[in-house]
């Protein structure tokens, strides 16, 4: 018998360590199903019951959620900051800010956990922890180069736009059974009214940058 309780020629300890990859590949694809569909207020009995393995199994694979979260997202993450580069290098700035605010729209609306990783501050920490950061940092780039070409209403805020991704996402969430597309015509519609043309009619007071952060937190911290 070797060291691990398998025979000499390893094959019990391979197949337990092909039997534990085999179960850490069942939970991220749970996890990923379960975030993507309810956000990151998914717990690990639930994720455990999506994937078919005990609790136990995924707290030895994955000894915190942050772990579990930047395993299960990772790529949706990158895909998104490729986005955001995408739209930083177009012209003129509206365009840039239009494709950036459609295609995230589209990534947040089918997956709610990454929606709580891009507009909820402080929900991860690590390589995961300054994403909201930096999508904040694109939106207000490309809000402030479109309001200098005149292009979008000079009175709009970043925070316009992360109430709108919130709203959106929401409603894509509850609309899904019906007419999974539903969202675009509203985002259309919040859209339009970033643009100069609609600054005719002033906008009601903004909400400041720390009220901002702390509806988006409640929002996607319920459950």
């Amino acid at each position: 018998m070797s060291e691990d309780g398998g025979t000499a020629d390893g094959t019990s300890g391979r197949r337990l360590r092909r039997d534990a990859e085999e179960n850490r590949v069942r939970i991220v694809r749970a996890a990923r199903e379960m975030f993507a569909a309810h956000g990151l207020g998914v717990g690990f009995n639930d994720i455990a019951r999506h994937a078919g393995v005990g609790v136990g199994t995924v707290y030895r694979r994955f000894p915190d959620k942050a772990t579990l979260v930047r395993d299960a997202l990772q790529d949706e993450v990158v895909r998104l900051l490729e986005v955001a580069d995408e739209a930083l290098a177009s012209e003129p700035a509206w365009d840039g800010l239009m494709l950036l605010v459609e295609h995230v729209a589209d990534l947040l609306a089918a997956n709610l956990g990454l929606r709580d990783v891009a507009l909820g501050p402080g929900l991860l920490e690590g390589e995961f922890g300054d994403v909201a950061e930096q999508v904040a940092g694109f939106v207000e780039g490309l809000l402030e180069r479109a309001k200098a070409e005149g292009s979008a209403r000079p009175d709009a805020t970043p925070q316009d736009l992360t109430m709108m991704f919130l709203m959106i996402t929401e409603l894509a969430l509850h609309a899904t059974a019906s007419d999974p597309r539903a969202y675009r015509r509203y985002l259309a519609v919040f859209t339009d009214g970033l643009r100069a043309t609609s600054s005719e009619a002033p906008l009601p007071g903004p909400l400041g940058e720390a009220a901002a952060e702390d509806v988006a937190r409640r929002w996607t911290s319920r459950g």
